[in-house]
């Protein structure tokens, strides 16, 4: 099974996990748009990606269950002080990423923040913890995870790891 765990937004990211191991974890595809430049999900990046890395992996499986693609995406909602337009933005962003599951017909899971948190003991911390907890658990992708910036590739990595450590609770 491979699980694609997302952390949406412009300065998100995408996990890719199959059974246990880290496929590939990217920055979420962002492009400029209108006179501003405001950027962003470049969402016919986002959908190549999905492509190639659940084709790459696609014939290397033995079974039925091997070939199942889910996508877990963080569920999160406005913040107090968040501004009218940054959460447009971020509502635009979270549509593009259900249009594109929607339309390659993959399942969507959603978790908040709060749950995956709690999982990993991350509540209250620093949001450079979930990058500690991500080295962690998968130490041979640390140096994927070098620099304080991919604090969202480890949020995609942890979303991704919760939805496949707590499986047999969802279903």
């Amino acid at each position: 099974m491979i699980i694609i765990g997302i952390d949406p937004g412009i300065s998100g990211a995408i996990c890719f996990i199959r059974n246990g191991k880290i496929i590939d974890v990217v920055e979420m595809p962002s492009m400029a748009d209108g006179k501003k430049n405001k950027r962003q999900v470049n969402g016919a990046e986002v959908t190549n990606i999905f492509k190639r890395v659940i084709n790459l992996n696609h014939g290397k499986t033995s079974g039925k269950d091997e070939n199942e693609v889910k996508v877990v995406i963080e569920h999160v909602t406005a913040m107090p002080g968040q501004g009218v337009t940054s959460m447009f933005n971020f509502g635009q962003s979270f549509g593009v990423i259900k249009g594109i599951c929607a339309a390659l017909q993959l399942p969507i899971y959603f978790v908040r923040p709060a749950k995956w948190k709690k999982y990993f003991n991350l509540i209250k911390c620093e949001k450079d913890a979930s990058r500690t907890k991500a080295i962690e658990i998968f130490p041979y992708f640390s140096t994927n995870l070098s620099k304080k910036k991919d604090a969202n590739k480890a949020d995609a990595i942890l979303i991704a790891s919760f939805h496949e450590n707590t499986l047999e609770k969802h279903i």
